[in-house]
């Protein structure tokens, strides 16, 4: 006999349900097989999930390592090496189809190259923050950039948002003006990194490459310029690839690995756990930056700039509460919707 069972839908790309056939032994005990491998997909999810999070919210560590380069070199040696690295790997998994498909279709390529331009902005802004002491302004920036992608929505693709959603915008608006009084100028590191990153997301959606595939194309449209900025600072003898030892030059090229690996992870999660868990995931990594930012780089945080985050978290309280019940009504109105179905095939012998 067979039952319909409720579960998450085996892609795991949204908090959407579906439908899944299990046998059942005339004495009612159901064969879990499929179930534990859905419980062993799920966990494989969550603990790609929280590397990709966590080696994100970790990278502050890492950008410092690599002084005395200045933030544009070790951007450019991330672009080169960056595409080192998924080269490699794709030649690994042998995908290259989308290459040529990507190549017939200039405005997929034309997105695609205002996707490395955004992400080159954002990469480059991070790392000249993080190596400058701007830790904690900068974890700001991935704090606010859910409400700034939907601020974005609703300017430019005219979305309509829920009462909740206007009152958590207007509180990270709100929070703007406090850290803008507190900082004596406006957060202009977090809303570069905000407002890039937002934009990146959007063409990346517009785009539809996968990470691997997505990274490999943006960085190839990277790799003339920076491999060429790099060799100018081989020639004026200002490379400090080549003058500050192999070590020095081995944690540079360690950047495309720095740069792929969380992505690989993230790829592995997303396709294995609901998108409402990736959004909850994806606040360990500004947190971990937060914390890295007050605990090890011992950056002030004035009373008004407490105040400022202080806004900032509830705005995220706001907007994840009404994401999770808006989630689970969906959830109940497909359970109702294909109760009627699933109860007719209950008996199937």
């Amino acid at each position: 006999m067979t039952v319909w069972r409720y579960g998450h839908d085996s892609q795991g790309c949204a908090a959407l349900p579906s439908f899944s056939r299990v046998r059942v032994s005339p004495e009612g005990g159901a064969v879990s097989r499929t179930s534990r491998s859905s419980r062993s997909e799920d966990r494989t999810g969550l603990l790609n999930g929280l590397a990709a999070y966590g080696l994100w919210g970790l990278v502050p560590l890492f950008w410092p390592l690599l002084k005395p380069a200045g933030a544009v070199e070790i951007l450019a040696h991330r672009m080169v090496w960056s595409l080192v690295v998924v080269a490699v790997a794709l030649l690994f998994v042998r995908r290259w189809d989308w290459a040529g498909q990507l190549l017939r279709q200039p405005r997929r390529l034309a997105l695609v190259a205002v996707a490395a331009a955004v992400i080159t902005v954002n990469w480059g802004v991070y790392i000249w923050a993080v190596n400058s002491g701007h830790v904690v302004e900068s974890s700001l920036g991935y704090f606010i950039n859910p409400l700034v992608t939907i601020a974005m929505g609703v300017l430019l693709l005219k979305e309509r948002l829920r009462p909740v959603q206007w009152v958590a915008v207007a509180t990270g608006f709100a929070a703007v003006v406090v850290l803008t009084v507190g900082y004596g100028r406006p957060p202009w590191i977090s809303l570069v990194l905000a407002f890039s990153f937002a934009t990146y997301g959007l063409v990346k959606k517009k785009v539809g490459l996968g990470g691997i595939e997505s990274l490999a194309a943006e960085t190839a449209i990277q790799f003339l310029p920076a491999f060429g900025y790099l060799l100018w600072l081989v020639a004026h003898g200002e490379a400090s690839f080549v003058n500050d030892g192999a070590g020095h030059a081995a944690l540079l090229a360690s950047t495309g690995l720095v740069t792929a690996l969380p992505l690989v992870c993230f790829g592995a999660a997303a396709i294995r756990v609901p998108l409402s868990t990736l959004g909850l995931l994806q606040y360990l990594a500004p947190v971990f930056q937060f914390l890295l930012g007050i605990l090890y780089f011992h950056e002030a945080m004035p009373p008004e700039r407490w105040a400022g985050f202080a806004l900032v978290w509830l705005a995220l309280i706001l907007l994840t509460g009404e994401a999770l019940r808006s989630a689970r009504r969906t959830r109940e109105s497909l359970v109702v919707a294909r109760g009627g179905k699933a109860e007719s095939a209950a008996v199937d012998v």
